[in-house]
């Protein structure tokens, strides 16, 4: 990231958000702004609110929540590795996201895909398995 990218002194929230690589577009970016999923210093903010640096955002994306601080701002989208360096995220925000994660991936261990349709074969083992487990009716 070059020194001229980082000399703005303030910019649009929607526009830091898409340079930050929270969301693909900026239209996006606006349209999570309106629905109230980013929190600016625990206000709720419009797209056109001017960001600057140290300003304190909280981004709901599901299931995941970031606490961040902007640390630069960036008039251009970068690379993911430069965005990176766009902000600092809480220590408590990092722990709960990697909670959330492995919950979630034990979650989908639980329950394996299935290839969706049964097949006839399948149908009928289900039908005797279902009359086996009900001898009264």
């Amino acid at each position: 990231m070059n020194e001229k990218s980082v000399s703005m002194e303030t910019m649009r929230l929607d526009k830091w958000l898409w340079c930050a690589r929270f969301f693909k577009t900026r239209a996006q970016a606006a349209e999570a702004i309106k629905g109230g999923k980013i929190r600016f210093n625990d206000t709720l903010p419009k797209p056109a609110r001017t960001l600057q640096v140290g300003d304190r955002l909280l981004i709901r994306k599901v299931p995941y929540q970031f606490d961040i601080t902007v640390l630069r701002l960036c008039n251009h989208r970068c690379s993911a590795s430069d965005a990176a360096l766009l902000y600092t995220e809480s220590r408590e925000s990092v722990e709960a996201r990697a909670l959330l994660t492995t919950q979630l991936k034990a979650e989908a261990a639980m329950y394996p895909r299935t290839r969706g349709r049964p097949t006839k074969r399948d149908r009928r083992e289900i039908i005797r398995f279902t009359q086996d487990s009900n001898p009264g009716d």
